[in-house]
């Protein structure tokens, strides 16, 4: 008797799109041995967050463009050093090139910073004065934050997209919570909170008990080791000011 085999049988993949974390890493150098050096004490200050993740490279800072060598040596020292290179970042078509050549693919996620070219104004006579128009309807300026009441519990992920990220609970250690605006934290904060995901450098996190893993803004970002620990266990809020990550205590 023959089996239906063929109409019952499962498709062998399936394709899902979800929210994935990456690291950025800008390198200012192609020499290997220099990359190597400074990943190596970066994992070694932070084994449980930077072992074995997986890292976009962003070229923009380099002086020139890298070749294909220069690019191998520099997979193989950030792979020495135990992160693992993913793609390189969203940039010219010389980086699409080499990203192909590389067999890698260039995450549009990461977009290199580029500076617009002045555009020259051209004078116009100014229009006769119209009528007073109504006033516009009142718009919607932003997506309502998104509430999360449930504690996020390691392993767990909590994304607000084009939002903020509002939690009246509690972060746990190895939970990530990431938001597109700002995180606010009405408990503590034992993982990793993200703001400005997608770019925002005016985002902050916010929360009310501090003993964060990790805290990123707009892709800058500091690990336990590094912070503040004077502000441990206190209500904090941290944002951007430049390329610096800071911190300092709410009401304090």
């Amino acid at each position: 008797m023959n089996k239906p085999l063929e109409a019952a049988r499962e498709p062998a993949v399936e394709i899902r799109f979800g929210q994935v974390g990456l690291a950025q890493v800008r390198i200012r150098t192609t020499d290997a041995g220099a990359i190597l050096d400074e990943l190596t004490g970066r994992v070694a200050a932070a084994p449980h967050f930077f072992e074995r993740t997986a890292v976009c490279l962003d070229l923009s800072a380099l002086e020139k463009e890298p070749s294909t060598s220069d690019m191998r040596d520099v997979f193989d020292a950030v792979r020495r050093a135990g992160m693992l290179t993913v793609g390189l970042a969203h940039g010219t078509a010389a980086v699409d090139a080499l990203a192909r050549t590389l067999e890698v693919p260039v995450l549009t996620q990461f977009r290199v910073q580029g500076k617009a070219s002045p555009v020259p104004t051209v004078k116009e006579p100014a229009p006769p004065p119209k009528a007073p128009a109504p006033p516009p309807e009142p718009a919607v300026l932003h997506t309502p934050s998104l509430m999360q009441h449930q504690p996020v519990r390691s392993g767990q992920q909590v994304y607000a997209r084009h939002s903020d990220l509002v939690v009246t609970s509690t972060v746990g250690a190895g939970a990530e919570v990431i938001a597109d605006g700002c995180v606010h934290i009405y408990g503590t904060l034992r993982g990793r909170a993200v703001a400005g995901a997608r770019g925002e450098v005016t985002a902050r996190v916010f929360c009310q008990e501090f003993h964060a893993e990790l805290i990123s803004i707009a892709g800058v970002f500091r690990v336990f080791e590094t912070l503040p620990p004077e502000l441990a266990g206190k209500p904090v809020q941290a944002w951007l000011d430049g390329d610096d990550l800071r911190f300092a205590r709410i009401g304090g």
